[in-house]
């Protein structure tokens, strides 16, 4: 889809939401339902591109912007900007934090790529873990996390 008919759609939701990020704050997927849902059929979006449906009186988020907003932390809650994301879900301990890392992704402050690089290079699960006196599962979620990331590349 080209840029230029989503511009209108963002610099609206940036006027009306008086917030520069208006895709990276809570309102859009809390309050402004309504907005976004009228903003998409005004300026003809396809159906690949929306963010909110209507299911009979209520407005829902499509399953993809469900899933996003699920997997990030909004400062405070129900109106504040993106915080965290946890890309992998909430229950994984990978975490991007633009405040930690340089909002690479990391497990408890140690890089998720630094943690595959050890295990690549021998190292075991449980040297690693001990090396960063980290849980083990947390290693493991970090290095399954970086291979995910390096297939999505190689197949992109």
């Amino acid at each position: 889809m080209p840029l230029q008919r989503l511009r209108p759609v963002i610099s609206r939701l940036r006027e009306e939401l008086r917030t520069p990020y208006p895709l990276a704050t809570a309102k859009p997927y809390v309050d402004g339902r309504e907005l976004v849902r009228e903003l998409q059929d005004k300026h003809d979006l396809p159906d690949s591109m929306f963010m909110v449906i209507r299911s009979g009186q209520m407005l829902l988020l499509v399953e993809e912007a469900d899933r996003y907003y699920k997997k990030v932390v909004f400062e405070p809650p129900d109106d504040g900007d993106a915080y965290r994301i946890y890309p992998a879900g909430r229950d994984n301990p990978v975490v991007v934090d633009p405040l930690v890392r340089f909002g690479r992704p990391h497990v408890d402050g140690v890089a998720v790529k630094r943690l595959w690089e050890l295990r690549d290079a021998g190292e075991s699960v449980e040297e690693i873990a001990d090396s960063y006196d980290m849980q083990r599962d947390w290693v493991n979620a970090a290095i399954k996390f970086q291979e995910e990331q390096r297939r999505q590349r190689v197949a992109a």
